[in-house]
């Protein structure tokens, strides 16, 4: 179905999947006498939760993409995330402020497999792009969030020889910062820092991790557990998540740093672990997503890592790696399953 919300009378629309319905919801609650909405968390860092956001500051947050990405009145916009996360939500709130037309499809892993139209904009996660490379050129804007992009997408991003009017970035944020602050653009420019959009101010704490102020839309300064690189007042590079760092032999291995390194190679989903270890304390083991493969070992074991101690102890295959439901890796799930 198509919203045009320049154009809206919600009692003349019809709402018929699951989906469509989940959206009239929203836009009910959006449009009520209520100053907040409630949102759920993603879980993939702890326990799920649900908290309640201003509406005025989810419009701040919208203004900030929308005049980042140049979106006008009349453009055509598409929805394929869950609307009980933030993302979905935002889509939405992006269409409302901006007066887009917003079409609505079920999410899935092949969102935009029917589309045969040229739209302005769409967010996805990495697996939806993942399955819909052959469509990106009918996408002018496209953001990507969920989970980090892994280098193997983004060589085949840059292998679909797009348009340069084709721009696809990577989002940077959580749910306290309505959905993202920052942008990394991957096409038609592969740049390696996000920019933080205006009136957001970035610094570290004293384990390195990125300090967030941005008073649109959180009136505390947030405090992540991402450690990060700043290059100067708007932008950074990030490196990992402190939970996840791995101390072995008393060195401090990122394991996102790796993972990256790793997907240049391998088109499998790859996890760095720390097992617990008498000598080292943790050694570094590799997860990969898939069945057994002598290929994919070599290929790892003859990697030219940095640090002799970057290379994994052990190898394990095990047949799907976990995933929250909006798709990203969810490592506590992991380290269940392989009994830690």
């Amino acid at each position: 179905m198509l919203i045009d919300f320049n154009n809206l009378n919600i009692n003349q629309l019809s709402f018929n999947t699951e989906f469509e319905k989940k959206v009239k919801i929203f836009l009910e609650e959006w449009f009520s006498e209520k100053k907040g909405v409630n949102v759920q968390t993603s879980g993939s860092t702890g326990v799920p939760k649900i908290f309640e956001i201003e509406k005025k500051k989810m419009v701040s947050s919208a203004v900030m993409t929308c005049n980042f990405l140049g979106l006008k009145e009349g453009d055509i916009a598409l929805l394929c995330l869950p609307v009980e996360y933030i993302s979905g939500k935002m889509m939405i709130v992006r269409s409302v402020e901006r007066k887009l037309k917003l079409r609505i499809t079920d999410p899935s892993l092949k969102p935009v497999e029917n589309l045969e139209e040229e739209i302005n904009f769409c967010a996805m996660t990495p697996l939806q792009v993942e399955n819909s490379l052959e469509k990106l050129h009918l996408i002018k804007n496209l953001i990507i969030g969920g989970a980090a992009v892994s280098e193997s997408l983004k060589n085949k991003i840059l292998q679909m020889n797009l348009s340069p009017s084709n721009q696809i970035f990577e989002t940077y944020g959580m749910s306290e910062t309505l959905s993202h602050i920052g942008l990394k653009q991957l096409m038609p420019e592969q740049e390696d820092y996000f920019t933080v959009f205006e009136n957001v101010t970035i610094s570290l704490d004293d384990r390195g991790c990125l300090k967030i102020f941005a008073p649109n839309v959180n009136a505390e300064e947030l405090q992540t557990n991402d450690l990060v690189d700043i290059r100067n007042e708007k932008q950074f590079k990030f490196l990992g998540r402190i939970d996840n760092v791995i101390n072995s032999g008393g060195a401090k291995i990122f394991p996102e740093t790796l993972e990256a390194l790793v997907k240049k190679e391998i088109p499998n989903e790859a996890v760095f672990v720390g097992l617990p270890d008498e000598t080292l304390g943790q050694k570094l083991v590799l997860i990969i997503e898939g069945n057994k493969s002598d290929e994919v070992i070599k290929k790892i074991t003859e990697m030219p890592f940095e640090k002799s101690f970057h290379k994994p102890k052990d190898i394990i295959f095990i047949r799907e790696i976990p995933r929250t439901p909006n798709g990203k890796v969810s490592r506590m799930e992991l380290y269940k399953n392989i009994n830690l």
